[in-house]
């Protein structure tokens, strides 16, 4: 070993001895120290139902995404099962739409059809469903609107409770509330517990941004407002404190998890909100931070499979213990093929 100098007693006295490169040298080798190793059980993808059967429905701005019926959902949610991912996140896409959302609790709503059959054809599947009114409501709004044209709080908690109350009797493990309306956890989980869902988890989108990177989900969901946008009731960008509160407000109604929405341009407040909750953390890697790497891939700008891990991974390291993305199902496959 080189004797100790001046110079290396200036960098703290550590090289030559000490060389972090060793840790490096051999993939074998720098798989065992790894410090995050993201696994597929943590991954969650989420999909679009539509009604009908044999119903493909591609997405142009989500590319590899389609909305599917039911039976196709159902061959799809089985590969990404087998492929070892922890569940689906489920959105209904529909035409029938008013201004009082009806058609999100029908019984025979896309989405309650879709857990009927993801049920019946995937047993061991975690369905979790997206409870929302913007794609129900022929204003695009996640809540009612009162006269003025407001999105009105109070009047929408019952009707979103009963969206998930109708989840859960399709059969749905999970409800996740996207609505951001204030009061809307402890809404629902009374209303799952007098219809007898006590067993009901509830994963809230507790920190939901009013981000700019949903432009590509609501393409696909056929969600956008009509009028005015979202920002009256989803985070402003510029608060970090303020998802602490939404967080802690959430694990005080009930909630079971919480989630931080965007993922990889919100990793500071999926941090910060790690250190304030001990509940199960999902951050869901957004439709235009996946259509990103997408497009990128596509020019041959990005490689894709690493660009994507490597953003995934970023995400689970910033804290979170689940990973919502629409590459859930690849990179499944692809932590298999690398533990090979």
């Amino acid at each position: 070993m080189a004797p100790h100098t001046a110079e290396t007693a200036a960098l703290g006295g550590i090289f030559p001895g000490t060389r972090h490169r060793r840790l490096r040298r051999t993939e074998g080798i720098r798989r065992l120290v790894r410090e995050t190793s993201l696994r597929p059980s943590q991954l969650v993808l989420p999909m679009f139902a539509v009604a009908g059967t044999g119903v493909r429905q591609p997405v142009d701005a989500l590319p590899g995404v389609s909305r599917l019926s039911p039976d196709l959902l159902v061959e799809e949610a089985r590969a990404a099962h087998d492929a070892g991912i922890g569940g689906v996140l489920l959105f209904g896409v529909t035409d029938q739409k008013d201004a009082v959302a009806t058609s999100a609790y029908a019984e025979d709503g896309v989405v309650q059809q879709a857990v009927r059959a993801l049920k019946a054809g995937v047993p061991d599947l975690v369905v979790i469903t997206d409870v929302c009114l913007c794609a129900y409501t022929d204003h695009g709004h996640c809540g009612l609107i009162d006269a003025g044209g407001e999105v009105d709080n109070d009047p929408s908690l019952a009707v979103i409770a009963r969206v998930a109350v109708s989840h859960a009797d399709a059969g749905a493990d999970i409800v996740a509330p996207s609505d951001m309306m204030d009061g809307r956890v402890a809404a629902i989980r009374e209303g799952l517990d007098e219809a007898g869902h006590e067993a009901t988890a509830i994963m809230a989108y507790s920190a939901k941004y009013a981000s700019a990177f949903y432009g590509p989900f609501r393409e696909a969901a056929g969600s956008a407002p009509g009028h005015g946008d979202r920002r009256g009731y989803q985070m402003d960008p510029a608060n970090l404190r303020e998802a602490v509160r939404e967080v802690q407000a959430d694990e005080a109604e009930g909630a079971d998890m919480v989630m931080v929405k965007p993922a990889a341009t919100y990793m500071d407040v999926i941090r910060e909100v790690r250190g304030v909750t001990d509940l199960p953390l999902a951050a869901y890697h957004v439709s235009g931070e996946y259509s990103m790497i997408k497009a990128a891939a596509e020019r041959g700008w990005l490689d894709e499979r690493t660009a994507m891990m490597e953003t995934l991974t970023a995400i689970a390291r910033a804290g979170a213990d689940i990973v919502i993305t629409y590459a859930a199902a690849d990179a499944a496959r692809w932590i298999r093929e690398d533990a090979r």
